[in-house]
């Protein structure tokens, strides 16, 4: 009788939902067991953390691979079938500067998805907590170049991110900067607006129709906090500094555009790689989608290789986004 309880138990404890339509992706499909003892039960020391929509254990496997999972529920209504497709898609992906996604399990209501292991989690909490230890100008300069590098290799494989911020940037062991899809890989069941609110291009607001200018858009929003080490739109605020945009112009009209720059960095900073920045991101952040330029240029401006176009703070195109508070009143 005990034998036979504990065997339901153990059956129910590993229970996944598979069909048929799935045996395509069996290369892709990790047990639930391997998972559950991977992250030993979801133990709550294994927790690494709780997102908006899941949660995200650290975890070892057999073969001592560590991997991190983030445990998803699913709505009735969503297109599982659309979503396992899309999931096997990303994980096809191969680029030394994307977090890849090494493939999935499914349970009831539930999806889990499985990653590389980033030790030290993501940008967010370097650029903005301040009981972290600040990254060096070099760390950054470094870390923005490998997420440019990534967003270029998407936009070459005809993949859009439409979520790229700093909380989708992690970093691994040597602090290389990741980008990671997080939200975007739900599509619009999850997220509507395609992007997260600040990031969001202001064309995606009116069409809803995401593009590689609205990712660039993303990007340049994401230089700017890269070198202010504050959020790109910040509530409550002064007028002048309601955004990112709008401050560093406001430093440029004062003939300071490096005054702009993170106060903790101090004089730890390579005064032509933080203009080029600043500046660049004001580029890829202007209003008008036509007037921002490619990945492909991004990069090439990055690395040296191309020359930016003279830019002044008064330039039309670069002006304060509409507060999105307003925007979706």
């Amino acid at each position: 009788m005990g034998a036979a309880l504990r065997s339901m138990y153990a059956n129910s404890k590993y229970e996944e939902v598979r069909e048929e339509w799935e045996e395509d992706y069996s290369p892709q499909r990790f047990s639930y067991k391997a998972l559950y003892k991977a992250t030993k039960g979801f133990k709550e020391s294994e927790l690494l953390g709780t997102e908006a929509n899941g949660t995200v254990y650290r975890g070892k496997l057999s073969s001592n691979a560590q991997i991190a999972i983030k445990k998803v529920s699913l709505d009735a209504e969503q297109d599982t079938k659309h979503l396992v497709s899309q999931i096997v898609g990303i994980g096809k992906l191969r680029h030394k500067n994307l977090v890849q996604l090494l493939g999935y399990c499914r349970r009831k209501g539930e999806l889990l998805l499985v990653y590389d292991y980033m030790p030290y989690g993501n940008l967010d909490d370097f650029l903005f907590n301040e009981e972290k230890p600040k990254l060096s100008w070099s760390q950054r300069f470094h870390i923005i170049k490998g997420v440019a590098s990534a967003l270029l290799y998407l936009h070459e494989q005809i993949v859009l991110h439409r979520d790229v911020k700093a909380a989708n940037v992690l970093l691994d062991e040597d602090l290389n900067g990741r980008l990671d899809f997080g939200l975007a890989i739900f599509g619009t069941n999850r997220n509507p607006m395609l992007g997260s609110v600040g990031y969001i291009a202001p064309e995606l607001i009116i069409t809803g129709m995401p593009t590689t200018k609205a990712d660039v858009y993303s990007f340049g929003a994401l230089l700017l906090e890269f070198a202010c080490g504050r959020m790109f739109i910040e509530y409550p605020g002064k007028p002048e500094e309601f955004n990112l945009i709008s401050w560093v112009c406001q430093c440029s009209k004062r003939g300071n555009l490096v005054g702009a720059r993170d106060a903790r960095l101090e004089g730890d900073y390579v005064s032509k790689e933080m203009e080029m920045v600043l500046k660049l991101g004001l580029l890829c952040a202007q209003y008008n989608p036509e007037d921002r330029p490619s990945m492909s240029q991004v990069v090439s401006y990055l690395e040296g290789n191309d020359v930016l176009p003279e830019m002044p703070p008064d330039t039309p195109g670069i002006s304060i986004p509409t507060p999105y508070h307003e925007v979706l009143a």
